[in-house]
């Protein structure tokens, strides 16, 4: 589409009501702050149209790090300061004033970053309202409801309407249940005529940007059965309800694509997790960040999981916790084991209960049981680490290094001191500290010779009462 757009995003209020020390816009919602939903939203919507907006971010408290949270992920946005928060219209005011161009684009959008559920179906219905009828001026999301507390109530009147905001409704306006969403398209055109008109003599004294709304402007109101899609978030009642709302989704394409959850509603599954066909999802399961589980897996109860790569064909059993790790086709994690960033479980490897890794690559086919730590290693294929294996990595002020060559076996309640090397085929004795290298097919005991006194136990045995 070769019209232009430009886009508006209001961000700059406190959020007073959420009761949170950050602005409103960054509020999290499923991993992400609310602003860069809608953001994602809309460009969800400019690829339907295949249109490329410019979009501006207005902003105000805590600018600063409203900006740099947002050019985290969005880099080529724009910003305007709107300094006073004196309405939606002064805010609109400000990105014009501060963004001179902006007046080139035939078509504005507005939209609130407190409002992530909106969709590109949503932005798109309101879209072709306005350009599939030249004499359209402007269009606005409505939608009945029962409780219209809070929202400005529309007031139909011939082809055209007037928006007032509750504060200025009489008794009869108030019990109206068709209510004004806050989502706007614009001609430019039409603000560029009537923005410098807008006054505050209302009872908030604020700028309405509803006022561009009027029974005698050529505008249409586009009603939606969705309401629940236009939820503001003012409150964390309110965000709560969206986060379930957009969980749901999140959760019933993952069902459709043939993830089978056997209890999804007491999972947590943020929308940048990919999985695939096949896998199994255990109630109380937790996917956040860039995860990404393979095909055929099988996570239990009260597994967590962020930012991690699980290839297919993988079991985490129940109470495993893996974060920043990648683990390789067939492994078999847990219960209860830590997976910590940057560990790299092998093919069918095998980590059992009480069993933490760190910053370690294990090969294909190893084993280590249970109760150990392992961090800071490298182990090769087919070595086994028995119960109670500690690498002993720190020294108090840096990190060493062990390795282990393949196909070793390692008894339990062994340590490694690092820096420390083992070759491959090696075998250590329980009970070991081990703190030199060993070549290949060396034996490594490390221990005090046993010391047995006959008759000697009555002395230490205690009666029991």
């Amino acid at each position: 589409m070769a019209d232009s757009l430009g886009i508006v995003i209001l961000a700059a209020g406190k959020g007073t009501r959420l009761k949170v020390d950050i602005p409103k816009s960054l509020c999290p919602m499923l991993g992400k702050p609310l602003v860069d939903h809608v953001l994602s939203n809309l460009d969800s919507f400019q690829k339907e149209f295949d249109i490329r907006a410019k979009i501006s971010v207005v902003v105000g408290h805590k600018k600063e790090m409203v900006k740099e949270s947002i050019c985290t992920s969005w880099p080529e946005i724009t910003f305007v300061t709107q300094e006073e928060q004196k309405g939606t219209a002064h805010a609109l005011q400000c990105y014009f004033d501060q963004n001179k161009d902006a007046w080139n684009s035939k078509y504005t959008l507005v939209v609130c970053a407190d409002t992530p559920l909106i969709g590109k179906e949503e932005f798109s219905k309101l879209f072709k309202a306005l350009i599939d009828d030249d004499a359209t001026q402007a269009s606005a999301a409505v939608f009945e409801t029962a409780n219209p507390t809070g929202y400005g109530r529309i007031v139909l009147e011939g082809k055209g309407f007037d928006i007032v905001e509750e504060k200025d409704a009489d008794e009869v306006q108030k019990k109206i249940t068709l209510v004004n969403s806050g989502l706007y398209f614009f001609r430019t055109s039409h603000i560029k005529e009537h923005l410098g008109s807008i006054e505050n003599q209302n009872k908030s004294g604020e700028f309405y940007l509803t006022d561009l709304f009027k029974r005698s402007f050529n505008v249409k109101a586009v009603s939606y059965k969705d309401s629940y899609k236009f939820l503001g978030i003012n409150n964390l009642v309110q965000l709560e309800q969206a986060c379930e709302i957009k969980q749901k989704e999140i959760i019933r394409n993952h069902q459709l694509a043939g993830i089978r959850f056997l209890n999804s509603s007491s999972c947590y599954i943020e929308e940048s997790v990919q999985l695939a066909a096949g896998t199994v999802i255990y109630p109380g399961v937790v996917l956040e960040g860039q995860t990404k589980i393979g095909p055929e897996c099988v996570l239990e109860s009260g597994v967590v999981v962020k930012d991690s790569e699980i290839a297919g064909g993988s079991s985490i059993f129940a109470n495993s916790y893996l974060e920043g790790c990648k683990v390789n086709e067939k492994a078999r994690i847990g219960p209860m084991a830590r997976i910590r960033p940057g560990s790299k479980i092998g093919e069918s490897c095998k980590i059992g209960n009480f069993v933490e890794t760190k910053n370690a690559q294990l090969d294909k086919k190893v084993s280590v049981s249970h109760l150990s730590y392992v961090g800071d290693a490298k182990i090769g294929e087919g070595t086994n680490l028995g119960c109670g294996f500690i690498t002993c990595n720190y020294d108090g002020a840096k990190k060493h290094l062990t390795t282990i060559g393949k196909n070793s076996f390692i008894g339990s309640d062994s340590q490694m001191i690092a820096p420390i090397n083992l070759g491959d085929g090696v075998y250590v004795a329980s009970g070991s500290t081990i703190n030199k290298d060993i070549p290949s097919g060396g034996f490594a005991i490390a221990r005090q010779r046993q010391v047995t006194k006959e008759g000697m136990a009555k002395k230490f045995l205690k009666k029991k009462d």
